[in-house]
């Protein structure tokens, strides 16, 4: 039995009744309250660590390494539980519930005063260190906030670009584009208000104050999610995704021993009306999993696999050959993101220095504005002005995203530098002004001397963060759009991670190397922060080479446009095959 024309007309009517731009205030929303609740946190998270439970800089950085690290992390396995068993939807409401109840615990801790260390003034008497149960409390806040988060983030854009994807419209990929350009906008707004304002309150007012106002928006973001659920898009999730990468790495370990057939064979398994024939050539060991030994063995009556874990179809195969495939170019934001990091110590800079602004005293979170803001005016400017007039000179529409990618760790790089200098000069200064042995001393230089690297970190983010994403996205099927999504963030966990290792090593050996201070000593004056960013800088110039590399490695890409074209088809196949089976014994 086909499906009529009719039929066919009438499911295209009852999918363009849901999603479309309308759904972009409820998803948005969604995604941008999150961000302003959370960033701030996470960018005053070192000053609450400091005055409030009595770490050290470099403890407390690396605290927060190790949260941003697990956050990350996390959305790689929501991508998969989002793709494979539960879809966008749920994943997405569920971490927003979740996110929520982080942050209530979060303010809890600000409201309990047994949830924290005693209070005492830094740097002029002894102050009591945070006991097992309340270090406990508070990681158990933070770990809910990143469980959450594994919800939200894969899931996020892709759930968006499912509400407003139509292949149908020539000027479909035109639209994706400019859509992912100004996704990214309103995630930078939202993080600039949070740096600001939330921030600001967050220091005047107080951390009962600052910590309840993200549970307030919070809370109204999850009402305005769940508000627009009748008019979403909801993509059915592929629930073999999980299961047949497994499966592909049994069968190809189990057919180890057999010949790959020659070019146009007909023993690679195949779904009926499927537009992926043969595999690649691309690890091609894993081409043994789709091998046919024998049609009459390992085929059932209706052409199904009798034994799973045996044989795969192309298709399997594929996908995890994308999969690994990707995985070095997603290895080279590993660095981006460490470098990123290091705005955590950056604020620790800025509380030393003058933070005054048209006579306005601004907290030492704040500058980090600088960030998001150049993100979000480069992306304007890119979308607007830059791809047009490309477009006119080389008809591509643009840089290619391999070209941004690289930009971005190029500009990375300079960051770095910029942030040797900087700090090379506040250290000399603090020293000039006799603030060497304290580090409350603010010396006579203006903040703002740190919004050049902050800059430099903004656009060196709007050309490679939002590149790597779109790459992702665009070289992954449909039905993996979270995993690409999510990918993102595995590479910036690994950079979280690498960071708080870095910061470790950094803080023993230079400590037994040169008496009781170490590069990051709690006492910025007496440490050597410039030397840290230097390390960084090094790092960076390295993964460049490392990235050029992997982009030649990568070349290109086959057409997966077609992979989703057959997703319906190939689901459907075998239950038609049944009916027509079923159709001939009827006498």
């Amino acid at each position: 039995m086909e499906i009529s024309m009719e039929q066919k007309k009438a499911t295209q009517q009852r999918t363009r009744k849901k999603g479309g731009l309308r759904t972009m205030p409820f998803i948005i929303a969604n995604e941008t309250f999150e961000k302003v609740a959370n960033v701030g946190l996470h960018i005053n998270m070192i000053l609450y660590l400091l005055n409030e439970y009595h770490l050290e800089p470099s403890s407390a950085a690396i605290v927060i390494f190790l949260w941003n690290a697990f956050s990350n992390f996390m959305p790689i396995f929501g991508a998969f539980l989002s793709d494979s068993c539960l879809g966008r939807f749920r994943v997405i409401a569920w971490g927003t519930i979740i996110d929520l109840l982080g942050l209530i615990l979060l303010w809890l801790t600000s409201i309990v005063r047994n949830a924290r260390p005693p209070p005492c003034k830094m740097y002029e008497e002894p102050c009591a260190s945070p006991t097992g149960p309340q270090m406990l409390f508070l990681f158990s806040s933070l770990a809910l906030m990143a469980l959450g988060a594994g919800g939200i983030r894969p899931c996020s854009l892709a759930f968006g670009a499912d509400q407003i994807n139509n292949p149908e419209n020539p000027q479909n990929e035109k639209i994706m584009k400019s859509f992912f350009n100004w996704y990214y906008v309103s995630v930078g707004l939202s993080i600039m208000i949070s740096g600001v304002f939330i921030v600001y309150i967050q220091i005047k007012l107080g951390w009962v104050v600052g910590f309840g106002i993200p549970v307030g928006l919070m809370s109204f973001s999850t009402i305005m999610f769940f508000f627009g659920s009748f008019m979403y898009v909801k993509v059915k999730p592929n629930k073999s995704l999980l299961i047949g990468i497994a499966q592909v790495i049994v069968a190809a370990w189990k057919n180890r021993h057999l010949d790959l057939p020659p070019k146009n064979s007909d023993s690679w398994y195949i779904h009926n009306g499927s537009n992926l024939i043969e595999p690649t050539d691309k690890a091609r060991y894993l081409n043994k999993a789709c091998i046919i030994k024998n049609r009459d063995i390992d085929l059932d009556t209706y052409g199904m696999p009798n034994d799973p874990w045996s044989l795969c179809t192309v298709r399997q195969v594929e996908e995890l050959k994308v999969i690994i495939k990707v995985l070095p170019i997603c290895s080279t934001g590993i660095i981006l993101s460490t470098t990123l990091g290091q705005v955590s110590f950056s604020v620790v800079q800025a509380s030393t220095m003058d933070k005054h602004i048209f006579n306005l005293e601004l907290p030492p979170t704040s500058f980090t504005v600088f960030i998001m803001l150049t993100l979000s005016i480069w992306v304007a400017i890119y979308d607007r002005i830059i791809v047009p007039a490309l477009s006119k000179c080389t008809k591509k529409g643009g840089l290619t995203l391999k070209q941004r990618m690289g930009i971005g760790l190029v500009i990375s790089c300079f960051a770095c530098l910029v942030a040797v200098f900087v700090e090379r000069k506040r250290r000399n200064e603090a020293i000039r002004e006799g603030f060497i042995n304290n580090p409350k001393g603010v010396v006579n230089m203006s903040a703002m001397w740190l919004a050049p690297q902050y800059c430099l970190l903004g656009l060196a983010e709007g050309f490679n963060a939002i590149g790597q994403i779109e790459f992702y996205y665009s070289h992954f099927p449909k039905t993996m759009s979270s995993i690409a999504v999510g990918l993102f963030s595995l590479g910036s966990g690994m950079g979280n991670l690498l960071a708080s290792l870095i910061v470790k090593i950094i803080k023993d050996t230079t400590k037994r190397g040169s008496g009781n201070f170490s590069w990051l000593s709690s006492n910025l004056n007496q440490g050597r922060y410039d030397y840290y960013y230097a390390i960084l800088f090094i790092l960076g110039v390295v993964n460049l080479v490392y990235f050029f590399i992997c982009s030649w490695a990568y070349g290109g890409t086959q057409d997966i446009k077609t992979w989703d074209d057959e997703e319906v088809h190939t689901k459907l196949e075998p239950e038609k095959e049944m009916k027509q089976n079923e159709e001939t014994k009827i006498p």
